[in-house]
């Protein structure tokens, strides 16, 4: 394992779970937040009657959340392990702000599912209406092999460290994982914890806290964890997740193949347009290059912000993605009330692209217990659970690649009246 590893990590789970309050007192905990700074947030949230939510200050950096509770965009920031550097992403949880969410789970190696043991929270989150499947639903959609698992609030009077309803909200939620295709013995971790008071999340647990948890805290594990990033011996590919300017044109995205340098020629897709790396910043530092899997901000030359818009990727000069809006794929149908089939509308999210595309074909069904296709039968519609080779045709040309290219490029979910309701991989870009 290397030295210094980077790994980047996205808090997913129903709102109000306590996402940001566990990223707050992480970057306390690892001395990046000062306690200047928390008893300052103290102060503020006590002025606000909102006492409990000073941590999540830490993340939630804007008025419109320290005023409502919510995270609405995707906060990040950075601490240290003896091992790792790792970014934290924290995704907002509320349904309204899913877009966002998904925004960065695509910069995201391993997803730590936030499950709050308080009772009724639990119940909420897991329940249809709850965010809870959805969010694991969209890791799974989009390629977060590695999930970790944390029961937060078993502090609460609710609960008070009981391990009958840790192993009750575990037992609840393997079922689920093992439904989306997690596996549970090597992909997954559990571990209680408290995000307020901070219990088992930088030092091991108490036993005189809890007596039944064996187990290794949540920053021992992240330390240990070995992560194997892919995409190395690939070309170049940045998918652009924000752009805004400040003296001259800066663009964020995470490395998915490839890597860049200061000075380096390189081509925005799919306009085409030749642009040159004016300087790179990682972890806010500046750096003379960057590689795979890390989430970096690039100012460059030659281009107006203007030019820059959502789905535009960052690609090799001489190894450029593909371009096209009709594709054929894969999908599995999860969470859709209504039975799909030719002129069915969703929005597509694909990387960094969000666009409305319609399925113009179904043509093959396929067993979802060998993974092949079954043969002479052409589907008139499909419904949940179901897995199928169709067409797809977009509004316009948008960055695309094949899931055996470049699986980034070619995964994708599928969502339609502000729910996700299929996801899938490409299969062929026919034009």
């Amino acid at each position: 394992m290397e030295a210094s590893q980077h790994l980047n990590i996205i808090f997913i789970g129903h709102v109000d779970s306590g996402k940001s309050t566990i990223g707050g007192n992480i970057m306390y905990l690892t001395g990046r937040v000062d306690e200047r700074t928390i008893q300052k947030y103290k102060k503020m949230a006590k002025e606000q009657n909102r006492e409990s939510w000073y941590l999540s200050w830490a993340l939630d950096t804007t008025d419109e959340e320290r005023e409502k509770g919510k995270t609405v965009e995707c906060g990040r920031a950075f601490f240290n392990t003896d091992n790792k550097d790792i970014t934290i992403i924290d995704a907002p949880g509320h349904r309204g702000y899913i877009p966002h969410m998904i925004n960065g789970i695509g910069d995201a190696d391993i997803a730590i599912l936030v499950i709050s043991a308080r009772k009724g929270e639990f119940e909420a989150g897991f329940h249809k209406e709850g965010q809870t499947r959805e969010h694991v639903l969209l890791a799974k959609a989009f390629g977060i092999s590695k999930l970790i698992v944390v029961i937060n609030k078993m502090d609460d009077m609710t609960v008070n460290w009981s391990e009958e309803r840790y192993n009750e909200c575990k037992n609840s939620l393997t079922k689920y994982l093992k439904k989306i295709g997690y596996n549970i013995k090597k992909n997954v971790y559990w571990a209680p914890i408290s995000g307020l008071k901070g219990h088992n999340i930088k030092d091991k647990l108490d036993p005189k806290i809890c007596s039944w948890w064996r187990g290794d805290s949540l920053l021992t594990y992240l330390d240990k964890y070995n992560f194997k990033k892919v995409g190395t011996d690939k070309p170049l590919r940045i998918p652009i997740t924000n752009k805004y300017s400040k003296m001259g044109v800066i663009i964020s995205g995470k490395i998915q193949s490839g890597s860049i340098y200061k000075g380096q020629n390189i081509c925005l897709m799919p306009n085409r347009k030749k642009i040159d790396i004016d300087t790179i910043s990682y972890a806010d530092k500046i750096v003379d290059n960057a590689k795979v899997g890390d989430n970096v901000s690039i100012k460059i030359k030659n281009i107006t912000e203007k030019e820059i818009y959502n789905g535009c990727v960052l690609c090799d000069m001489d190894n450029l993605c593909s371009v096209g809006k009709i594709f054929d794929a894969q999908i599995m149908v999860m969470n859709c009330p209504n039975i799909i089939c030719s002129g069915f509308i969703a929005i597509l999210h694909l990387h960094s692209v969000v666009i409305t595309v319609e399925i113009v074909k179904l043509i093959r069904m396929i067993n979802k217990k060998t993974g092949k296709v079954i043969p002479k039968i052409t589907p008139i519609f499909i419904k949940n659970g179901q897995m199928c080779i169709v067409r797809l045709k977009t509004t316009e040309p948008i960055c695309i690649e094949t899931f055996k290219d470049n699986s980034h490029m070619g995964r994708f979910t599928l969502r339609n009246n502000d729910e996700s309701i299929a996801f899938g991989k490409v299969l062929k870009v026919i034009s």
